[in-house]
């Protein structure tokens, strides 16, 4: 089959993948609500499109944080990629590397950190989840930096793991000799036996359920780098993280993986943005699955967004050229949406095309 789209990346990606393996990356919670309006949400916004602007050539370049990106499309963090081919963190650092953009590391990498950075031979950022030993949390802190992180995103939506009915039916674990690479030192490296979920039951066991904004301001005292916060989908959470000192807010529900039912995050985005009114940073993850959703985003004020599973997708259909092939992807769809629009730079993108 040839691939010529996202849809078809994954169900590619599902003839070659384990059924938990895949399940693990696809599901989301409850009844997968969320899951799937992240998406739809998208196809209901239409674009106002302008005629006769004269494009030849569009340009793709943007800023986040004072960093250059070729693209305004970042790798989201997500664990385990191992799981999908077997040089997993290593293959998606490469991929991003090679589009000009950044990957999000996941504390729940199956590589360390270490050896990413070296594979990127670019500045990554680094996902950061709060376990309950604070020593611990302050290490990988500094292994990221000392490793050339140029940015720390906080999960901030997991003050208990949403239930992933699909990983409680198969009994998600991970594969003999697979493990948490940022740990690899520590009791925290390996998920543990479960009846059901066995990273529900290492979340319960090593994270710090409950974060609150002294853990934020906490954090944003230790990093040398920015703090983003990831996760959040209401406007005075957003307001109340660039006030305790974050330099930016990663509009996000997980995925659809913890609360079901919440709203998709393109249809909070646009209040989140009014509320910032241009205070920090402000990404977008969810339902990223065409270039014409991320004109969408940032015409409603996202500086660029973060696609997961699509990314995972082109992993495990070819590793690294898979990555690479899916952000080419991305990013062709993306040109094209903006020559018919008629936009011929990021920064032209305005709320003029979604009827604002």
């Amino acid at each position: 089959m040839k691939l010529i789209n996202i849809a078809d990346y994954e169900k590619a990606a599902q003839a070659k993948m384990e059924p938990m393996h895949f399940d693990y990356y696809a599901s989301g919670a409850d009844d997968e609500i969320t899951l799937r309006e992240n998406t739809a949400a998208f196809g209901r916004i239409p674009l106002h499109y302008r005629v006769l602007r004269g494009i030849e050539q569009v340009d793709t370049r943007t800023s986040v944080l004072g960093e250059a990106l070729a693209l305004p499309i970042l790798i989201a963090p997500t664990g385990f990629q191992k799981l999908a081919h077997p040089l997993g963190e290593l293959a998606m650092a490469r991929a991003a590397t090679a589009a000009g953009t950044r990957l999000i590391l996941s504390t729940a990498a199956t590589t360390p950190m270490e050896e990413v950075a070296h594979a990127a031979e670019a500045p990554f950022w680094f996902q950061l989840y709060l376990y309950k030993d604070r020593a611990l949390t302050h290490a990988l802190i500094e292994r990221a930096q000392a490793a050339g992180c140029s940015a720390i995103v906080l999960t901030v939506d997991t003050p208990v793991l949403g239930q992933r009915e699909r990983d409680v039916r198969n009994g998600f674990t991970l594969p003999p000799g697979m493990a948490l690479g940022n740990l690899m030192s520590t009791a925290g490296a390996h998920l543990p036996t479960a009846d059901g979920s066995a990273l529900a039951r290492y979340t319960q066991e090593y994270f710090k359920m409950s974060l609150s904004w002294e853990d934020v301001a906490w954090l944003c005292s230790v990093s040398r780098v920015p703090v983003l916060l990831k996760g959040v989908c209401h406007p005075e959470d957003a307001v109340q993280g660039v006030e305790s000192g974050a330099a930016g807010i990663i509009v996000s529900n997980h995925g659809g993986r913890q609360l079901d039912t919440a709203p998709a995050t393109i249809t909070v985005l646009p209040r989140i943005a009014a509320a910032l009114n241009g205070r920090g940073a402000l990404l977008l993850d969810g339902g990223i699955r065409r270039g014409s959703d991320v004109v969408k985003a940032l015409a409603l004020g996202a500086q660029a967004v973060c696609i997961g599973r699509a990314a995972l997708w082109g992993l495990a259909v070819d590793g690294q050229a898979g990555v690479t092939a899916v952000l080419h992807l991305l990013r062709t769809e993306l040109e094209r949406t903006m020559a018919l629009c008629g936009v011929q730079r990021i920064e032209e993108i305005t709320g003029e095309l979604v009827g604002e």
